[in-house]
């Protein structure tokens, strides 16, 4: 059958579930390091990186649920643990008063700031330790475009 390889599942579905493997023991690794540097979850970081990412101002709660692919109710719950902790600011949106937009306060930005070289360095060696050769390839499968952009092609 097109498009298969020696299993049973189609050439994208094995590339994505080799992809989720190995970026699933980089998150477990991440996990610990995001703990001890920054004293938040997982999801909380994953919060913080979002917002992080922002060139001004803050996003809206709904479009962080949508972005992160979490519920309304979980989202809110993670934004009173972080904005407890003093790591996000909350204001309504100006003329929608069921908008509540959050935004990340200078003490956050100076957190992550430090913080970011040891995660980015979790990251990178993470991936080396678990993504093999099967992995490699799976990300070319995924995105074929991938290598020829990287080269300049």
């Amino acid at each position: 059958m097109p498009g298969r390889g020696s299993g049973l599942l189609p050439a994208g579905l094995r590339a994505w579930m080799l992809l989720l493997a190995a970026t699933g023991a980089v998150e477990q690794r991440l996990r610990a390091v995001v703990k001890e540097r920054l004293d938040v979850s997982h999801d909380e970081f994953l919060v913080l990186c979002l917002l992080a990412e922002q060139p001004e101002g803050g996003l809206r709660m709904t479009r962080v649920a949508e972005l992160l692919g979490r519920p309304k109710t979980r989202l809110t719950y993670q934004i009173a643990c972080l904005q407890h902790a003093g790591l996000v600011t909350r204001r309504s949106v100006c003329g929608d008063r069921r908008g509540i937009e959050v935004a990340l306060p200078d003490k956050a930005r100076r957190l992550l700031t430090e913080a970011s070289d040891t995660l980015a360095e979790t990251v990178t060696e993470s991936f080396g330790r678990f993504m093999g050769p099967d992995q490699c390839e799976a990300m070319r499968a995924l995105v074929p475009d991938l290598a020829q952009e990287s080269r300049g092609e």
